[in-house]
């Protein structure tokens, strides 16, 4: 492990991660390590960490380095490898161009989920393509102690179940993984999104995300929230023909996600980076050890 290992610290609506930028995927970073860097106690803090690694320079991303130059090797809080993470591809791109690596304009980030493409607009907003929603068929429940209520299964490269609720108290505290069921619904376990309507084409969330408990927002969340509103609300654009917008409010700020009539979804909102440090080796290892 290098003896001085650069970190930064950023969020996008307050979703927050530990970004570790490592060009040539140097820096061993076992679940652990990611664990205690994340832990908000003894570490540094975060729902996530982003390990920045040029593409070409990773096992899992060599095949799309000739797509995007850089690879968004996400981990959950608890260290568990995760598929995607919409408000991390924003902080990820927000990281470049406060690196120097990339300007304002247009780019791809590569990801376990595939390649998404961004814009990072002048007024400080990212915008993420987050590709299409897959809809697995069959039907899903969750439930928070005595309530329980009929969810849609909704897929954004990682899975999720999205209940509309009357009250997002009925949440509960979000400490531990809501129960769903069938179980086979998701071997791998599911990020579970509570909604509740705030007006016309306009929701409200909260959401326990695998590996992590509740955050202060979820990109892929929003969109799989969208995307079920949409279908509730009879404007799925693939009937429709025209594109619909819903803004969804997250506890930790607004996202404006869109879907178009050929299933592409895009996100909008912002990212931010606000410190950035060194990590203490010794301790590291000692956490690792």
């Amino acid at each position: 492990m290098s003896t001085r290992i650069a970190f930064l610290k950023g969020h996008g609506t307050e979703n927050d991660f530990v970004i570790v930028p490592d060009p040539e995927n140097a820096i061993d970073l076992p679940p652990a390590a990611v664990a205690a860097l994340c832990d908000r106690r003894a570490g540094i803090g975060g729902d996530g960490l982003l390990h920045v690694v040029r593409s070409a320079a990773h096992p899992e991303a060599g095949e799309m380095a000739a797509e995007a130059e850089w690879f968004m090797d996400y981990r959950n809080g608890d260290g568990s490898i995760a598929e995607m993470c919409g408000n991390g591809v924003r902080v990820f791109a927000r990281y470049l161009q406060h690196a120097g690596l990339v300007s304002e304009g247009d780019l791809a980030v590569a990801t376990r989920g595939g390649v998404k493409r961004v814009h990072l607009a002048k007024n400080g907003d990212v915008t993420v393509g987050m590709g299409r929603a897959r809809l697995p068929e069959g039907d899903v429940t969750v439930s928070v102690g005595e309530r329980s209520w009929p969810a849609r299964n909704v897929n954004m490269g990682n899975p999720h179940a999205v209940a509309f609720v009357d009250d997002l108290a009925h949440a509960g505290n979000l400490y531990a993984p809501p129960p769903f069921s069938p179980a086979a619904a998701y071997p791998d376990g599911v990020n579970v999104e509570f909604v509740v309507d705030r007006g016309p084409r306009h929701v409200a969330l909260r959401v326990h995300e695998r590996g992590s408990g509740e955050t202060r927002s979820c990109g892929t969340g929003a969109c799989a929230v969208a995307v079920a509103t949409a279908r509730r609300d009879g404007t799925d654009p693939a009937v429709t023909g025209t594109p619909v917008t819903y803004t969804v409010d997250v506890p930790g700020g607004r996202l404006v996600i869109t879907e178009r009539p050929d299933g592409e979804i895009e996100m909008t909102g912002p990212a931010v980076i606000v410190a950035t440090g060194e990590i203490d080796t010794e301790w590291l290892e000692n956490a690792v050890g």
